[in-house]
Formats: C-alpha cells, sequence, structure tokens
C-alpha cells in the first residue's frame, strides 16, 4: 500500500494581538459551538457510514471525506480563536484563515486497520492529557503576556500549536480519515505541496 498522506496543521503567528479580545473570544464563539455541536454529530453519522464503506471497498468516500476534513478545518479555526492565537473572527464555513489544516485524499485505506485504530491511540492519548494541561498553563500565562505586551511569546505560540497538531493527526486517524498512524512528536514535516489543496498563504 502506497504511503498514507499526513496531516498538516499549522497557525500564522501574530505580531500582535488585542489586549480587550482575551476577555470576551469565549463569548464570541458560541454561535460557532452551536453549528459545531450539530456538525460533530453529523460527523459521528457519516463516519459510522464509512467505516462500513471501507470494510467492503477499502474507500472511505470522497464527500464524506470531504465534510469531515470541512468540520476539522472549522473546529481548528474556532480554537485557534478561542485560544488567543488569532484576533480574526473565524469564518462560517469553509472560508479563508491564518490556519492551515490539510491533508490529501487517501485514495487506498486498510480493511483491518478500522478494528483497532481506537485501540492503538491508547498510548497518544495518555501523553495528550499531559500535553494538554501543560498547554493549559501556558494559556493562562499567555493570557496575561499578552494583556500586559499584546504578544503571545512565540515559544509558547509554537508549543500550543504543537499540542494541537498532535491532538488532532491522533483525531483524524481515530476517524478513519488516514491510514499514517501519528509520530509521537509534535514536529511539523515540510508539505508536498503538488499534493496539497491550495489553501490561505500565510
Amino acid at each position: 500500500m502506497d504511503a498514507q498522506p499526513v496531516l498538516y496543521y499549522d497557525v500564522a503567528y501574530p505580531e500582535s494581538l488585542s489586549r480587550w479580545l482575551i476577555f470576551v473570544k469565549w463569548l464570541l464563539i458560541i454561535p460557532h459551538l452551536i453549528v459545531l455541536q450539530i456538525l460533530g454529530f453529523v460527523l459521528y453519522v457519516t463516519t459510522f457510514i464509512a467505516w462500513w464503506a471501507i470494510l467492503f471497498t477499502g474507500r472511505y468516500p470522497r464527500g464524506m471525506w470531504d465534510f469531515a476534513m470541512m468540520t476539522f478545518r472549522w473546529q481548528a479555526r474556532v480554537n485557534a480563536y478561542y485560544a488567543l492565537q488569532r484576533d480574526e473572527y473565524p469564518p462560517f464555513g469553509d472560508a479563508d484563515y491564518p490556519v492551515r489544516f490539510e491533508m490529501a485524499y487517501p485514495e487506498r485505506l486498510s480493511r483491518g486497520l478500522i478494528f483497532v485504530k481506537w485501540l492503538l491511540i491508547i498510548p497518544h492519548i495518555v501523553v495528550l492529557m499531559i500535553l494538554g494541561f501543560a498547554a493549559g498553563i501556558v494559556g493562562f500565562i499567555a493570557w496575561w503576556a499578552i494583556l500586559f505586551t499584546g504578544r503571545y511569546p512565540r515559544g509558547m505560540f509554537d508549543f500550543v500549536v504543537g499540542v494541537s497538531r498532535w491532538g488532532y493527526r491522533v483525531a483524524t486517524y481515530y476517524l478513519l480519515l488516514t491510514d499514517a498512524y501519528p509520530p509521537f512528536n509534535m514536529d511539523q514535516p515540510a508539505m508536498p505541496a503538488s499534493t496539497m489543496v491550495p489553501r490561505p498563504t500565510f
């Protein structure tokens, strides 16, 4: 089987951030959360259908795969906004935003892996629980840094992006969008532009 596509996730680093938006971003995303709750339910339904499609055909139906990726991109943009990484209000839908969330469509998927992916991600879940706690502390410190300086410290910013990248790779693997087993790191490999759908230029 050919090498499976890898998820590429990144957030463009902002040189400055609003000091007052940090007080209200949690409130402003409520409309997004309502829509994403509905999309999340639909996603689990389509994933159930895709499970059977992969079992019998070895393929994830393209329309359902595109819907799943759209939902993930929307969620990633909202999360980046809520996590204080960007000040631009996230769009409703799949419009441009300074967050990259890309993966090439896999032409074939393993019929056997659909039975064990939930088991194979357990080590990742344990590590991500620890990293998520650390990211929460970093986010708290960054809130104060933005309040006093208008900037998100770059090292902290990259750490939070890296934790998110790791988590999204695990999620896309678990939800059958790829067979590429998530690496145990936060690194972003070089992006092969020829295989990716064009997205916003950073």
